[in-house]
Parts: C-alpha cells; sequence; structure tokens
C-alpha cells in the first residue's frame, strides 16, 4: 500500500490541483493563480524526486483490465531518467511562463491543463505494462491539446485539430498492435531484452515483424518522424512559447519513450536485428533527419524553423534506436537528455524575443542582441549544443551516435549514417547562427537596411531584456546542458545500466 501512494502522488497531485484550477472559476486574482501554480509544480517535483530516488524498483497493480491485463506502474532506470527530465524541463517552463503568460488570456485554463499534463507525464514514465503505457500515451496527447490551441485563433485550432489527427492516426497503428501482443505473448509486462518466446516468434515471426513496424511507425507520429511529421511544424509554431517548449523538449519525447519500450522491452533487439522493420526504421529516421535541416534552414518565422528543427534531432535519437548497437543506443539517450535541455531553451529563448520585442522572424533580429544580451547568450549557447560543439552534452550524443553507426557493420548505414549526420551538423549552424550574428553583429547588408535602421528610433532599439521569472529558467538550463557536456561521467554510467539489461 505504501508502495502504490509514493508511485500515485506524483501522478494525482498535480492532476488533482489542475482540475480544481480549471472549475475553480473564483479564482480569478493571477497572483493567486501563480503561488498556486507555483505549489503545484514544487510539490509535484518533490514528489517525483522522491520517486526517483528514494523508492526502490517497484511494480504496484492499481486495478484489473481484465483477468490477464492488469493496469500497473512498474519503476525501473528508464522510467526514472524519463521522469527526472519531465520535472527539471516542466517546472522550468513552467515559471518562465509566469511573466510570458502575463499577456495572454485565460491564464487559470493554461496553468489547470499545464498541470494535468505534468501528472500524466509522470504517469508515462511509471507505466510498467503496454496497457497502462499506452492509456497515459493518449491521456497526453489530450491533455496537452489546450495548450496548443490556447490563444483559440483559427490557425491555433486548425493546427490543434491536424494534432490530433495525426495523434491518434499514430495511436490507433499502436493499438493494433496492442491487440496481438496480448494474444501472442503470454505477458505485456516491460521486460528487458523483450516478451516473445522462442516458439512464438517462430511460429508468427513475419506477422510480429508487421506489428512491430506498425508499432514503431505509430509512436514516430509524436517523435515527428517522415511521413508522419506534418503536424509538428504545424503546432509548435502556434501555442504559447511555454507550451512549444514543453511540447518540442518533453512531449515529442513521449514518443521517443514509447519506441524505446516497444524496441527493447517488448520485442527485444534480437528480434528485430537484420529484419527489414530495422532497415526501414534506419531509412525513414535518416532521411527524416536530411529533411527537417533542410527545411528549417529556408524557414525564417523563428519557431517554425525551430520546429522543423525539432523534426530533424528528434530522428537522430530514432536514428541511434534503430541501429541496436550499444554505443549508437548510448547515443540516443544522451541525446533525448540533451535536446530536451537545448531545445527547451531555444524555443524559451525565442518566446523572450516574441514577449519582449514583437519580432517573430529571423530576418527581423538584427541587434536584438544588444537588447537581450542574456538571452541572445543563451540561444547560442544551446544552438552551439544542438549544432555538437564541445563542451555541450551534444557533442557527447553526437560523437557517440557516428561511433555507434561505424562500430554497427550495417551496409550503407554505417557509413551514411555519420555523413547525414555531419550534413544535418552544418546545416543547424546554418539556421541557428544567423540568429546570433544577426543578433550581436549587425552591420549593414545593403541600402535598404541602412535606411531602415536609420529611420528606427532610440525607443525601439532600447533594451527589452526579459525579467528574473524569464531569464533564471533560461539559465538553470543552459548550465544544464553544458555541465552535462562537461562532466558526462555519470549521466553516462546510468545509462549504461539500463544498457546491460537490454542489449
Amino acid at each position: 500500500m505504501r508502495e502504490m501512494i509514493i508511485a500515485l502522488l506524483p501522478i494525482l497531485m498535480p492532476v488533482f490541483m489542475g482540475t480544481i484550477l480549471l472549475f475553480l472559476k473564483r479564482l480569478k486574482e493571477r497572483k493567486v493563480i501563480l503561488l498556486y501554480t507555483g505549489t503545484g509544480l514544487l510539490l509535484t517535483g518533490v514528489l517525483a524526486l522522491n520517486v526517483i530516488l528514494n523508492a526502490a524498483d517497484h511494480q504496484v497493480v492499481l486495478f484489473w483490465l481484465t483477468e490477464q491485463i492488469p493496469v500497473m506502474l512498474k519503476l525501473d532506470s528508464l522510467g526514472r531518467l524519463f521522469m527526472l527530465l519531465v520535472a527539471v524541463v516542466w517546472i522550468c517552463a513552467g515559471v518562465f511562463s509566469f511573466s510570458y503568460m502575463s499577456h495572454e488570456k485565460n491564464e487559470r485554463r493554461y496553468y489547470g491543463f499545464y498541470l494535468i499534463t505534468f501528472g500524466v507525464l509522470m504517469g508515462l514514465g511509471q507505466s510498467g505494462n503496454l496497457v497502462t503505457m499506452y492509456a497515459f500515451y493518449e491521456f497526453m496527447t489530450l491533455a496537452a491539446f489546450p495548450l496548443v490551441i490556447h490563444n483559440q485563433s483559427r490557425e491555433a485550432i486548425m493546427a490543434g485539430l491536424k494534432y490530433l489527427f495525426y495523434s491518434f492516426f499514430g495511436a490507433y497503428m499502436a493499438l493494433f498492435g496492442l491487440f496481438f501482443l496480448c494474444g501472442y505473448a503470454d505477458t505485456i509486462t516491460f521486460t528487458p531484452g523483450g516478451i516473445l518466446s522462442a516458439e512464438v516468434i517462430a511460429e508468427h515471426g513475419q506477422l510480429l515483424l508487421i506489428i512491430a513496424g506498425l508499432m514503431i511507425l505509430g509512436f514516430s507520429v509524436k517523435a515527428g518522424m517522415f511521413p508522419l511529421h506534418a503536424w509538428l511544424p504545424t503546432a509548435h509554431p502556434v501555442a504559447p512559447a511555454p507550451a512549444s517548449a514543453v511540447l518540442s523538449g518533453i512531449i515529442v519525447k513521449g514518443g521517443v519513450f514509447a519506441i524505446l519500450r516497444v524496441v527493447f522491452y517488448l520485442f527485444g533487439a534480437d528480434f528485430l536485428r537484420g529484419t527489414w522493420v530495422q532497415t526501414v526504421f534506419l531509412v525513414l529516421s535518416l532521411w527524416t533527419v536530411l529533411m527537417g535541416s533542410m527545411l528549417a534552414f529556408g524557414e525564417d518565422v523563428l519557431k517554425k524553423r525551430l520546429a522543423y528543427s525539432t523534426v530533424s534531432q528528434l530522428s537522430y535519437i530514432l536514428f541511434g534506436i534503430a541501429l541496436l548497437e550499444p554505443t549508437a543506443v548510448s547515443g540516443s539517450l544522451v541525446h533525448l537528455i540533451g535536446h530536451a535541455l537545448i531545445k527547451s531553451t531555444l524555443f524559451l529563448c525565442a518566446g523572450a524575443v516574441i514577449c519582449r520585442s514583437g519580432l517573430t522572424k529571423v530576418s527581423e533580429l538584427r541587434g536584438i542582441g544588444k537588447r537581450m544580451p542574456v538571452t541572445i547568450w543563451c540561444f547560442t549557447i544551446a544552438s552551439l549544443g544542438l549544432i555538437g560543439i564541445p563542451p555541450t552534452c551534444g557533442f557527447i550524443s553526437k560523437w557517440y551516435l557516428a561511433t555507434g553507426a561505424l562500430d554497427s557493420k550495417i551496409a550503407v548505414f554505417q557509413y551514411a549514417g555519420p555523413i547525414i549526420l555531419i550534413i544535418s551538423a552544418l546545416l543547424t549552424a546554418g539556421y541557428l547562427l544567423p540568429v546570433t550574428i544577426k543578433g550581436f553583429f549587425p552591420g549593414v547588408t545593403s541600402k535598404e537596411a541602412e535606411g531602415e535602421r536609420k529611420e528606427t528610433t532610440d525607443d525601439t532599439w532600447k533594451k527589452c531584456e526579459g525579467d528574473g521569472l524569464m531569464l533564471i529558467p533560461l539559465v538553470i538550463l543552459t548550465a544544464f546542458s553544458v555541465l552535462l557536456g562537461m562532466f558526462p561521467n555519470i549521466m553516462l554510467n546510468y545509462i549504461d545500466g539500463i544498457l546491460s539489461g537490454i542489449l
């Protein structure tokens, strides 16, 4: 009973507090709403940390869906990693939103769903079997939907509907696989190395490969892999910047987390290695890496550029998973951590620029570094991390991914992988560093630009740096991305512990 309470508290506390916030219409004073939300975020973070640090690996059955299928929570090393990442990013983005959302309407509704989604993600991290994970995965989709459509413009509503359509389409493919696994496997409890017996593989191997392919493709919708990526660059730009940060930093990682469970805890790496499923997975992930970088390179709207970047960078993680090689999978997990921190930082920086200056396009950001130095320095350092420049954690992850590809000895992909990763890194530099260059070294590139600058009043160019509630989360997330790159051993040793059970 005690284990059940400890496991449930970080799930139920924010869901309960968020629901109360939604329905307590008398709660209108902004200071009270912020205090209430901040308390909810802090309590959830403490409860999650208690589970992560102190609770032994537990298995708690909440109830039985059928006589053979329990809804259960099961904590393991991968779940701990996901919960910690969610807590850090969610709290930082939440604090940032206290300042950013002051110019938005319906804050109470926003914070209500923000807390509810936090709790659902805590449940996703602790999911013990496929049914439980699928339930929390769908709850995550629904809880995040109001964050996407928050401003209720036509563009936001259409983007939200596109997000739902793609998400449900992918979820139905995963559900199809769930039905088959329930019929062919003795258990659907996540087990390192997989749940399929040799007899079942021998008898139904080809059908199970189809099911595995469908489930990977279905969950990859949330992770933005081609050809089901189009919702992501549509939904992210229309959401408030803090929501974009958690969508790109965390919600999409829900899809990656589900793929990790499917590949290594349900089907097993040995079953998939050398099959057409692995080949298709590798092709799609590499193509998405390249395609997303090229689309980002040609996009002028800052948040949309970052959204296309997310499409590309997520497939770095998927490529490492698809290689089924220890070094590459280690690189995937490092990139999962690094991308969550870095991309959240970039979206929050973009939000600060939009909120304080009103500028939304990269071409408009001439001189913004002099007006918002801390923000643009954080953007610059995070950009270097995404490119893969040491000493950031982005360098560690990309080194491991390239090394893992070379060690995999998979024809074509052992060389194509590193080549495409390098090309993508160059494109990443091409679409992120111009913000820094324009921001700190505006220069004059044409007579038109010179005329435009002369017509600009001094008031327009005054400093418009964000307040402490904006800057502190940016500095914290940026510092984490650098420190993990400078001192990666703790992170790598923990990841090695995860890999020892699945590869």
